[in-house]
């Protein structure tokens, strides 16, 4: 049976064209998530965050694949959302200031039972010495619902424009901006030039 491709159910959403920004509708979806502070670029909270993420998600996709037929799914990209307690601090780059919640979707069949099998698999194997953020994880529905969002191709430093785009389709619409400004990783940043680097920026709207 074929694997659980949640990206290429949820075309829409997850590959937006990086011409002009769109409305979207997002759905309930359930999300392993770390909260944290601090510069995504020097804090080990934030890489740890992404450890523990990748590690849970794995996990959880290779035990319900040995266990239960039919219920294996492809890993999605890794999320995050981002805001600060003084939005100037965000749209200026003022990271230090910056608080996050990292996070990575995954399918309905992932229920906190199944979550909770697999920490105590990661615990049993020891894995909780070598992933520090493994206690901060949580799984929990995120309801997203209306947004505003477009493919950002380059460096993560140059998306104020786009989030500008976003901010400003929202206000010309006659919605509020509400939420946390989020993205969705479709690169890898260690293996990928920053001019090709892909990312989803979204943002909620009221």
């Amino acid at each position: 049976m074929a694997k659980k491709d949640l990206s290429k159910e949820l075309q829409e959403l997850y590959f937006p064209s990086p011409k002009e920004p769109v409305m979207v509708e997002v759905p309930k979806m359930n999300f392993l998530m770390v909260d944290g502070q601090g510069n995504p670029n020097t804090s080990k909270d934030y890489m740890d965050a992404i450890g523990a993420l990748y590690s849970v998600a794995y996990t959880t996709k290779f035990m319900l694949k040995k266990s239960e037929k039919g219920k294996d799914f492809i890993v999605m990209p890794l999320e995050s959302l981002w805001w600060a307690e003084d939005p100037g601090d965000f749209l200026n780059g003022k990271k230090e200031k910056w608080h996050w919640t990292a996070m990575i979707m995954v399918p309905k069949q992932v229920t906190k039972k199944v979550i909770d099998e697999t920490m105590a698999q990661l615990r049993k194997k020891g894995k909780d010495k070598e992933l520090p953020a493994l206690p901060k994880l949580r799984l929990e529905e995120f309801d997203e619902g209306r947004c505003a969002q477009m493919m950002h191709i380059g460096p993560y430093s140059e998306e104020r424009p786009n989030i500008e785009r976003l901010h400003k389709l929202i206000q010309e619409n006659g919605h509020k901006i509400v939420g946390k400004h989020h993205e969705i990783y479709l690169g890898d940043p260690r293996r990928t030039k920053p001019e090709k680097l892909k990312t989803v920026i979204r943002q909620p709207m009221r």
